[in-house]
């Protein structure tokens, strides 16, 4: 059911928010011309590797590198890439992830492979028996301010825990955290 749901409000959300991604995608290519969609390999269900899709927020050249990492960070940003990630509109096309079958609208965020420590925890744990979400748990219990441990057990909940009114529930905290730029302190996307 998960699955059809998933497939079903991710291709509307697609039509419907179309328009937007277009005009992101033109302002992306103004700012600092092509690619205008960022590729990074995640870790994803029963571990197999994909690539997650999102608007570039970082300039070309930056490398693949974690924000903690960089020296100056506002620097490496694209014009407009403060928005797109304060905003979390650079999240758009992964859509496309979750219309794809990689992701789902609500489970554990997908690890990039260098996140050794907590991909242990989690692979302990088991939750790479569901798809990784756009939005889940750990996200909306603390986000950043989690210590790996905390952000496997959280995301091990969830798979225990999860249903249909959890995701819903877990979707309106989405929100809320987002809107409210709720424990947000780094990030390890680009």
């Amino acid at each position: 059911m998960k699955r059809v749901l998933d497939i079903v409000f991710g291709t509307a959300a697609i039509v419907v928010l179309s328009p937007l991604m277009l005009a992101l995608c033109l302002a992306v290519f103004v700012s600092d011309g092509r690619p205008v969609i960022f590729r990074q390999e995640r870790i994803g269900k029963d571990r197999k590797h994909f690539r997650i899709c999102k608007f570039r927020t970082m300039k070309k050249g930056v490398g693949d590198v974690a924000k903690k990492d960089l020296r100056n960070y506002e620097a490496c940003l694209i014009r407009g890439g403060s928005f797109l990630r304060r905003t979390s509109l650079d999240e758009l096309p992964q859509l496309f992830n979750i219309v794809g079958g990689t992701m789902s609208f609500v489970g554990p965020r997908p690890l990039i492979p260098q996140e050794r420590e907590i991909d242990r925890l989690r692979a302990q744990m088991g939750v790479y028996r569901v798809r990784p979400g756009v939005t889940g748990l750990a996200q909306v219990s603390g986000r950043d301010n989690l210590s790996d441990a905390e952000k496997a057990a959280y995301d091990a909940e969830y798979v225990r825990t999860q249903s249909l009114v959890n995701d819903l529930k877990i979707l309106g905290k989405t929100v809320r955290v987002v809107l409210r730029r709720e424990n947000m302190t780094q990030d390890t996307d680009k």
